[in-house]
């Protein structure tokens, strides 16, 4: 397919605070509109990290999945998700189903996997009557700003992610892999760097530890890159995570990180985190039809509080994994 030349589009409006922003007319096609900018995008997002696209009239899910389709080389299925989402086309999701009046915190998608989207796609049938904005942090920024004695322990360990699948709470074992077999979640963990065990009521019990700084596939700078704070224990809601403990006991919860060598993160260490995320963060409300274009790398992403309906498509675009990152890697580091 030929891509158009990055001089057709005018340069984004730069307001702080607030994403880089292009107004698109797409004269009653928006899946032709992005294909004939789709270089043209991707090099906003290559010299910003992300850009919002207003005025494209995104508003059904055909097509919204026909743009994400022509704005990447590849789109992937989601793994190992932590919440059950819609699946409305291969590839093409309902953003993850988390309780509207929570904020969900920033995080890189699928930063606990060997392979990961390089490029996050967002569309907006319908905005919310109030909150509900897809905010963004720059990695780079939030890394520089972290306490270097506690990026240095992070980057010498790398973070460890532990799970307690529950058929009753948060993605099953059948929606985290996609199967129930036992074998072939066995197979998958193991080519994955993933350590587990069966527990006798029949849940399983994962931890994987990743690198949590991690440079940029395309130009190296070094990234905060994890989900250290989005799936700590400490991020729960305090009557849910004592509820949570009460019933599955510390070791059972559906998710917690640690150190990369097993040490628990206090409650210190993630309001740390969070309050630099929060310090770095721009947010833009979404319109009605407005498309989101994330470099998953440079930008962490999470989501407001909303009240009304709320309806916002997501995609994994243009998979890549890290030379380093490799099964017998990561499991030598365990």
């Amino acid at each position: 397919m030929a891509h158009s030349s990055p001089t057709l589009l005018p340069d984004p409006v730069l307001v702080p605070g607030s994403p880089p922003l292009l107004h698109a007319d797409p004269g009653g096609d928006p899946v032709a509109w992005a294909g004939a900018h789709r270089d043209a995008l991707r090099t906003v997002v290559a010299g910003h990290g992300r850009v919002l696209v207003r005025g494209l009239g995104l508003g059904d899910p055909d097509t919204c999945a026909a743009v994400f389709r022509r704005l990447t080389d590849t789109l992937m299925p989601e793994r190992e998700p932590f919440a059950p989402r819609r699946t409305y086309t291969d590839g093409v999701y309902s953003s993850t189903k988390w309780p509207p009046s929570q904020q969900m915190c920033m995080h890189h998608e699928m930063s606990y996997a060997l392979e990961f989207p390089s490029l996050l796609l967002f569309a907006c049938p319908e905005a919310p009557a109030e909150g509900g904005a897809t905010v963004l942090a720059d990695a780079a920024a939030v890394l520089a700003a972290l306490p270097a004695e506690l990026t240095d322990r992070f980057e010498k360990e790398g973070w460890m992610l532990a799970r307690t699948y529950h058929d009753e709470l948060g993605a099953s074992v059948a929606e985290a892999f996609g199967t129930d077999d036992r074998a072939a979640v066995e197979r998958y963990c193991r080519a994955h760097a993933i350590e587990f065990a069966w527990q006798a009521d029949g849940s399983l019990r994962t931890r994987q530890r990743r690198g949590a700084v991690l440079r940029h596939p395309v130009d190296g700078g070094r990234c905060w890159f994890n989900q250290i704070a989005f799936l700590s224990e400490w991020t729960m809601e305090p009557e849910v995570r004592e509820y949570l403990v009460d019933v599955y006991g510390p070791d059972g919860l559906p998710f917690s990180t640690r150190f990369g060598g097993g040490d628990p993160i206090g409650e210190d260490i993630v309001k740390c985190i969070n309050e630099v995320y929060e310090a770095h963060t721009v947010r833009e409300p979404w319109r009605s039809g407005d498309l989101l274009l994330v470099d998953n790398v440079r930008t962490a992403h999470g989501r407001e509080p909303f009240t009304g309906p709320r309806e916002v498509l997501a995609a994994l675009g243009d998979p890549v994994r890290p030379a380093g990152r490799t099964p017998a890697t990561e499991m030598g580091t365990v």
